[in-house]
């Protein structure tokens, strides 16, 4: 099914489509990177050397940015604990519950708009599309900083939860078209890490040393957007919207980047919106275990994000050493992503789901012993280590993404994946009541009840998808020898795939 090319070093590589049998497609049903590569064979001889250099070529124009813009976005959302801490909730006059609804309204406008984002990123191109709606979410961060009361900040944050959905599902569309399967988890994992807590530590310490007839909470958003302002232009000009365009890479370069993704069985781009995808997506089991991994797996993100300033100073520190002391934490998040991303150089595409599940471990013992224990220091470690929940997230949604094929299925699915991730944020403030402060009660032990399920939710899609893959080799034999070369270049979802489709777990 593969015709092959003999390079001038001897290496034989394969081209992998047949044009003849291909030609007659329709354009809406074939994947574009396929088009590409068919409309282009004279570039099959290229070497693994070649392959090797384009991948380091990629990995310098795309981690750096998709790092920076990930890690100032969450640091921009963040910043309200620190605002918060330099005295927004006194002036706002947010009593009772107001400040835990403006944590949760964040989530109410992510959630409106995350079905909506994701299909036009399916259907336009992913780079004007992501740089249009940060361009509108900065300056909705910037006048933040004018809100004079409840509604005026309640509003704002309303609408920069609908900014912020582009960005996730954009940056892992990118990583999805430019990496294969085996170096999508240590890739996501750089970009996906938590080092907005140092920045905003940084730049919240030094906004608290300010002078200004403003107050520091307002200075504090005008200085967030202003920054991630100068890094949405470079946005624009380094991020591609896909390999087939992408204006730092030669024809050639393009080919080989296609080319080498291949074996992910997921297409590169189709802006052809298929209805039975939807349906296949809804129907698929996997989808609705990943759905409540994300809700309970997010109850802790919605409760730090919102309440980390508050826990921090609760333990008895002054607004400036809370913002220092919050620094830490973004190496912890990091580090839990990096220890589960770490042994998929040995085992690419198997054990993901065991590595997840043992670092969910940490965050359960640390919410137990956030209620047990009474020593100022201890506590602070134990708030730390608390942080190790972001890792299976990092995971489990990179997970997702590899093993969803189809490319309005992957929308859908990530649109269900992501509703979870706003519904949990929107609950999780409503657990931790302003009379329980510092302690807190009731929202620890939410965290306790959810943090369990996301191990059972770890659980039962690993084995789920070990399953399949075992229920399709025994029916079909194993996946490289019945790899459809022709329907593999079509926009197919993993379950039509299922001859030679394998699932990551």
């Amino acid at each position: 099914m593969s015709e092959s090319a003999d390079t001038a070093s001897g290496e034989k590589v394969f081209a992998d489509i047949k044009v003849d049998s291909l030609g007659e497609v329709n354009d809406g049903d074939l994947d574009a990177g396929a088009k590409y590569l068919i409309d282009h064979p004279q570039y099959a001889d290229y070497t693994p050397e070649e392959a090797r250099k384009l991948l380091w070529k990629i990995d310098l124009m795309l981690i750096p940015m998709m790092t920076i813009i990930i890690t100032l976005a969450a640091a921009d959302k963040i910043v309200i604990s620190n605002a918060a801490v330099y005295g927004m909730t006194a002036d706002l006059k947010l009593v009772g519950n107001k400040y835990s609804w403006v944590g949760s309204i964040f989530y109410f406008g992510y959630l409106i708009m995350e079905l909506p984002a994701n299909l036009l990123i399916q259907k336009l191109p992913v780079r004007k599309t992501l740089f249009t709606s940060f361009v509108i979410w900065n300056i909705i961060l910037m006048c933040m900083g004018a809100a004079q009361n409840f509604s005026q900040l309640a509003a704002m944050r309303f609408l920069l939860g609908m900014g912020e959905t582009f960005l996730f599902p954009s940056c892992s569309v990118i990583t999805a078209m430019f990496y294969k399967k085996s170096e999508q988890p240590f890739r996501t994992a750089i970009w996906f890490s938590g080092f907005s807590s140092i920045i905003t530590g940084i730049l919240s310490y030094a906004v608290g040393h300010a002078n200004t007839k403003l107050a520091n909470w307002r200075l504090l958003f005008i200085t967030f957007a202003s920054i991630t302002l100068f890094f949405t232009a470079a946005l624009y000009v380094v991020l591609p919207d896909s390999p087939m365009s992408c204006w730092w890479m030669n024809d050639r370069e393009k080919y080989i980047a296609i080319h080498r993704t291949k074996e992910n069985r997921t297409g590169t781009k189709n802006t052809n919106f298929k209805r039975y995808q939807i349906m296949e997506a809804l129907k698929d089991w996997k989808t609705w275990v990943l759905a409540v991994f994300a809700l309970c797996n997010n109850i802790s993100n919605g409760a730090l994000v919102t309440f980390a300033g508050q826990i921090v100073s609760g333990l008895g520190y002054s607004p400036l050493r809370t913002t220092l002391l919050g620094m830490p934490t973004g190496v912890f998040m990091t580090a839990s992503s990096w220890m589960i991303a770490l042994p998929t150089f040995f085992y690419p595409k198997k054990f993901r789901t065991v590595s997840a599940f043992t670092i969910c471990l940490v965050p359960l013992i640390c919410c137990v012993l956030m209620m047990k224990l009474d020593g100022k220091i201890s506590l602070l470690i134990a708030y730390y280590f608390f942080y190790f929940y972001w890792g299976p997230y990092v995971c489990m949604t990179a997970i997702c993404f590899a093993n969803t094929a189809g490319h309005t299925k992957k929308s859908v699915v990530n649109a269900v994946n992501f509703t979870s991730y706003c519904v949990a944020n929107i609950i999780a403030p409503q657990f931790f009541i302003s009379s329980e402060a510092p302690g807190y009660k009731t929202g620890y032990h939410a965290i306790l009840g959810f943090t369990s399920g996301s191990l059972v939710s770890i659980a039962t899609y690993g084995f789920g998808c070990y399953m399949e893959n075992k229920k399709r080799d025994e029916k079909y034999g194993p996946a490289e020898d019945n790899v459809d070369l022709d329907l593999d270049a079509l926009d197919l979802t993993d379950k039509e795939k299922e001859k030679w489709f394998r699932y990551v777990w």
